[in-house]
């Protein structure tokens, strides 16, 4: 069987394979499922309540100091920590922080006087760690649990009302810590085209303005902007004449908006954990659902068997109080005392309702303790304490589908696990993951084995290339292995589930093969180079500025032995390029053929080449080290803005096709060519390719050119001048000399020279004579 495990900007694909499959429908799903929920009617009672007093006896109870935080609202609610089962916050007329689910008395939420909020109103919090974000009287605020200490968000100069993010439990990925740091903060309700949006990518301690793009020419109001990871889009929610509409950042889906929805009044918005793309939108009189980030929003109906009672909540009369959720359940209590209940899936989406029971009160409200477990907790106030205790009514959802009045049928399943549920793994670029998974069907039926191969579709080739938003940027997705039109009764058998980074693994380095070095030819000591040792650049042969020009002084460079090793020998004159290695896990991969650049970190411009423009092929203009400065303000490039000369998304026309062309590696055969200087070269490397690897891949390495004759001190054409005129000069004197000395004149010319040499003898032997040490004993 084959399947697919991808959002659009992915692209990750799997395939599943089976050696024994029943009648039973299996899916393996990713980021995005609908919603399966089945009917019930039943008259056992749904729970038994009980008053929380603990924490009174055993602790001093203070009188509470600050401003009492409230929730304006007629709807309270739970917010559960996504990442910590036991941490929770209570919104309503007044707000309940607890790291126990509620289990102790507890003092209402305030916040120290000195932050002179003003009005103590909360309309929206969010979940970072060990951090609580706030919006109090339209200013975040931060309340860090852990140090009970407050901070003041900056940066934000406007109202807002709301603050929306996602979480990712997973904190030892890079890729999950930028998830939970990213935040938008945003004024409900303001004209789209002017709303003040602020968005933080420290978790809310520093805001900056956010400009979505195209938001001047959009017409409604903002319903809100979030983080859709699901599909790896900013999405931001439009509403204009009672409709509700959600706009998406990235190719494709900013061609258009997704399907509109009836919107009636304000709805809140939640994003339900684990990243599968499930919205949930509701107010006191409608509840939708969306299994795909907004791109289609529709109602839940209430069924009865298979017959649907009504399309949706607000056909059946009935006013939402309060609501709960986790991954794959979804629980709404009615201020008419109707308890309604489904469970996230796949294929469809509907409620049923438990038997009608007074468990509903204003200040109740609801979580879910763990798959199945549902409680209702209601603060209650103490006269004789600040603090409150708890009213909790626990449901166990197994127990009361055993009611055989409520005609559920039984699980057919027995078993369903994994070995990747509930982990993170990473999807590299040209790499893949395989995972296994076990069905039983049924008692005395034999295990199902299920193996799943997952890889980017279009590294398969499974894909037109304009699938993705953008195959260059890091996504998640989410893989879920689940059963078509299971029952709901399999409350156990839960969804096996994990999240896939498709980006870095952060396991794989480079390095410059070194297998000829300068110490081991003897021209080099590694043992001077490990003694601090310096070298010295040339003024005319470098410039920091990285633009080609002679600088005015020598320059003295240490060289870091501890990081480099000993250089690499490079003869000059020759054409070079560094043989790259890819290591994984200390493992050897492969040698890397991607396209890369080269950047002299000391500014040395004695080198070039072999390749200009116009003979590596571009057909746009390339670029270079120049016009990479230019644009960035300094010498950053990299993955994230290389553009290649053979690439459509280059739109620079090629006008310049003489230049050098300095990008190494990929399709070309382009080297470099060192001039005539003997010396090290510390070059960083950088692996610019965006469709190699999501990784930045960057070294440091060092080369020592040899080979190359000393610079003349003097001009080439005086010596030449010089050089022809000495010779002539000999030829002239070897003619005449010997004339001249066979003349009268030569002869008295010889007996001079004679006499002369007579006498130096003569001078030479009376110091001789009158030396101390050279007279004969």
């Amino acid at each position: 069987m084959r399947g697919l495990c991808s959002e659009p900007s992915s692209g990750c694909g799997a395939v599943v394979t089976a050696e024994v499959l029943s009648e039973m429908l299996i899916l393996v799903l990713v980021a995005a499922a609908g919603m399966r929920l089945c009917p019930l009617v039943g008259a056992q009672p749904l729970c038994r309540a009980r008053t929380v007093r603990t924490g009174k006896v055993f602790n001093v109870m203070q009188a509470v100091d600050g401003d009492v935080l409230y929730f304006p609202s007629t709807t309270p609610r739970v917010i559960k920590h996504p990442c910590r089962k036991n941490v929770a916050v209570y919104l309503g007329r007044q707000l309940f922080f607890t790291t126990d689910s509620f289990k102790s008395s507890l003092p209402p939420l305030t916040i120290p006087s000195s932050k002179q909020v003003g009005v103590p109103a909360v309309t929206s919090v969010h979940f970072i760690g060990s951090l609580l974000l706030l919006v109090v009287n339209q200013k975040v605020y931060i309340y860090n649990y852990r140090e009970v200490s407050w901070k003041s968000s900056v940066g934000i100069n406007h109202p807002v009302s709301h603050i929306s993010g996602d979480n990712c439990c997973f904190t030892s990925n890079v890729f999950c810590i930028d998830i939970n740091n990213r935040i938008f903060a945003y004024l409900l309700g303001e004209p789209v085209s002017q709303a003040h949006i602020y968005e933080s990518t420290n978790g809310g301690r520093r805001f900056t303005k956010y400009t979505y793009e195209g938001q001047a020419q959009l017409v409604g109001s903002l319903g809100g902007i979030f983080n859709l990871y699901g599909l790896s889009q900013i999405g931001m929610l439009i509403i204009y004449r009672n409709k509700g509409t959600f706009k998406y950042s990235h190719h494709p889906l900013d061609r258009s908006l997704g399907l509109a929805f009836n919107y009636n009044e304000t709805l809140n918005v939640a994003i339900v954990p684990g990243h599968r793309g499930l919205l949930i939108l509701w107010s006191e009189n409608s509840l939708l659902f969306s299994h795909n980030s907004g791109q289609l929003v529709d109602s839940i109906p209430v069924k009865l068997g298979d017959q649907i009672l009504y399309r949706s909540l607000s056909q059946a009369n009935a006013t939402i109080h309060t609501i709960a959720f986790n991954e794959y359940e979804l629980a709404v209590l009615t201020k008419e005392d109707h308890l309604y209940y489904g469970s996230m899936g796949l294929l469809s989406g509907s409620l049923i309702k438990f038997a009608d029971q007074p468990i509903w009160s204003q200040d109740a409200a609801m979580m879910f303790l763990n798959s199945g477990m549902l409680e209702i907790v209601t603060p209650l106030p103490d006269p004789a304490s600040s603090a409150f205790d708890f009213k909790k009514c626990l449901l166990n959802i197994q127990e009361l589908l055993m009611d055989p009045e409520l005609e559920v049928d039984n699980c057919k399943l027995e078993y369903l696990d994994g070995d990747f549920v509930q982990a993170l793994y990473t999807i590299d670029m040209h790499s893949k993951l395989e995972f296994s998974a076990t069905l039983v069907t049924g008692q005395g039926t034999s295990p199902i084995p299920l193996d799943i191969y997952l890889k980017q579709q279009q590294h398969w080739g499974r894909t037109d290339p304009n699938f993705t938003s953008s195959l260059r940027r890091a996504t998640i997705s989410t893989l879920t292995v689940d059963i078509a039109n299971k029952e709901m009764s399999c409350i156990d058998i839960k969804p096996l589930s994990t999240l896939i980074s498709i980006g870095c693994n952060l396991d794989k380095k480079i390095i410059v093969q070194n297998k000829v070095s300068a110490c081991s030819m003897g021209i080099l000591d590694s043992m001077v180079l490990q003694d601090n040792y310096n070298y010295i650049v040339e003024k005319e042969f470098y410039d920091l500025s990285f633009q080609g020009n002679k600088s005015t002084k020598n320059q003295v460079v240490h060289y870091p032995y501890d990081r480099l090793g000993c250089p690499r020998l490079v003869y000059h004159d020759t054409p070079w390029r560094p043989v790259i290695e890819l290591w994984q896990d200390g493992h050897f991969e492969e040698v890397v053929k991607a396209d890369y650049v080269l950047r002299e970190v000391n500014g040395l411009f004695t080198y070039s080449y072999t390749l200009s423009v116009k003979q590596a092929g571009c057909y746009y203009q390339p670029q270079n080290w120049t016009t990479i400065i230019k644009e960035m303000g300094e010498p950053t490039w990299d993955r994230e803005n290389y553009v290649s000369c053979f690439d459509d998304e280059n739109t620079v026309p090629l006008q310049w096709p003489e230049i050098p062309y300095q990008i190494l590696g990929g399709r070309t055969e382009n080297s470099i060519v060192f001039g005539p200087r003997n010396g090290i070269y510390i070059f960083f490397l950088a692996i610019v390719d965006p469709y190699y690897s999501y990784c930045h891949l960057q070294t440091m390495f060092s080369i020592y050119v040899h080979g190359a004759y000393p610079p003349l001190s003097v001009n080439p054409g005086f010596t030449m001048v010089m050089l022809m005129g000495g010779i002539m000069l000999a030829l002239w004197l070897a003619y005449v000399i010997p004339k001249l000395l066979s003349s009268n004149q030569g002869q008295r010319i010889k007996m001079f020279g004679a006499r002369l040499c007579w006498r130096c003898k003569r001078l030479c032997r009376c110091h001789w004579l009158r030396s101390p040490k050279l007279a004969p004993k």
